[in-house]
Order: structure tokens, then C-alpha cells, then sequence
């Protein structure tokens, strides 16, 4: 009989909690579900906030973060699955000028579900997972690195291009100097 300790219950607990919130979150933007907008709406916010074209980066995230918080909580290619979700949080950086409490706008909740699940990708799934069931072929020591950096690559090109389009739009508006 093997016995399970208090990792493997809490790397569980926090794989199905917070693979279970990347899911609903995901929902939202791909189906409308939750509450949500959809495709059609979240890329119209997409496309507001300077992600170009909008419903191809309503996809990409929904996708990431629906299909990495599944994974997480299945514990199943933990690497990929929470480089993924963290990558799609980092996304979120948008809400940086609201300040840092999610009442306000800010970016406290995705910080909160990306470093879960960036810790998830780096700790591994514990035992109680589809990826020790699997002996760990989709969670090999060296996929950690090689997901995170590739996650890390991509996402800082993706906001990058982002922030410059939209110094690009701004510098194009002037205020006024002078009230009427």
C-alpha cells in the first residue's frame, strides 16, 4: 500500500485549485462562459489594450490558459502546463498602471495564478498525478528550463511588441497645453 504525505496532498490541492481557476478563466474568454465575453468580446478588449490582432490573442490566451490549467490539474506535462498558464498571466501586464489590488483593476489576481503556476512547473506534480502514473515521460527534469524559457521568450516578445505599439499610438496624440 502506498501511503501519500503531506506534498503530494498539498501539490493536489494547489494543482486542481489552481488548474481549476485557469480553466473557468480560459472559459470565459473562449466560450463566454462564467460570466465571460467570449472570443468576440475578449478581442475587442484584446484589441483596445494594443493585442494585435485581437481574437487571435483572445485565442492564444483562452487556449493557454483553459488547456495549461487543465493539464495542471490533471498533473499531466506539469512543465508545459504551468509555463503555459504563467505565461498567459504575464499577458495580464496590461493592468499595471490600475496598481496592484484586483478591486482597483490591477494585476494581483493574474500575478497570483501565474507564479502558481510557474512554482507548479518548477516543483513538479507530486505523486498524486497522471505525470508520476505516466513514470514522468511528459515531466522530464530538463523540459522544466526548456518550457519556462522558451514561455519566457515568447511572452516577453509578445508584450514587447504590445508596448511599442501602443508608445507608437500614443506619441501620434498630444494633450492639451491649455485649458479653454
Amino acid at each position: 500500500m502506498t501511503l501519500y504525505n503531506r506534498r503530494d496532498l498539498g501539490l493536489l490541492l494547489l494543482r486542481v485549485g489552481t488548474g481549476g481557476v485557469l480553466v473557468a478563466h480560459g472559459a470565459q474568454k473562449l466560450f463566454g462562459w462564467f460570466g465571460g465575453h467570449g472570443l468576440e468580446g475578449t478581442g475587442q478588449f484584446m484589441e483596445s489594450v494594443g493585442y494585435r490582432p485581437g481574437r487571435a490573442s483572445a485565442t492564444a490566451a483562452g487556449l493557454a490558459e483553459t488547456g495549461g490549467g487543465a493539464l495542471l490539474a490533471l498533473g499531466l506535462a506539469t512543465p508545459a502546463a504551468g509555463a503555459a498558464a504563467a505565461g498567459a498571466m504575464a499577458g495580464a501586464a496590461v493592468h499595471v498602471p490600475n496598481g496592484f489590488f484586483a478591486q482597483e483593476g490591477g494585476y494581483e489576481y493574474a500575478a497570483s495564478l501565474g507564479l502558481a503556476a510557474a512554482g507548479l512547473a518548477v516543483t513538479g506534480p507530486g505523486r498524486l498525478s497522471l505525470d508520476h502514473a505516466l513514470h514522468h515521460v511528459a515531466d522530464r527534469g530538463w523540459m522544466v528550463p526548456a518550457a519556462l524559457g522558451v514561455t519566457a521568450a515568447v511572452t516577453t516578445a509578445v508584450v514587447g511588441m504590445r508596448g511599442r505599439r501602443v508608445r507608437r499610438e500614443r506619441e501620434g496624440e498630444q494633450e492639451v497645453l491649455f485649458g479653454e
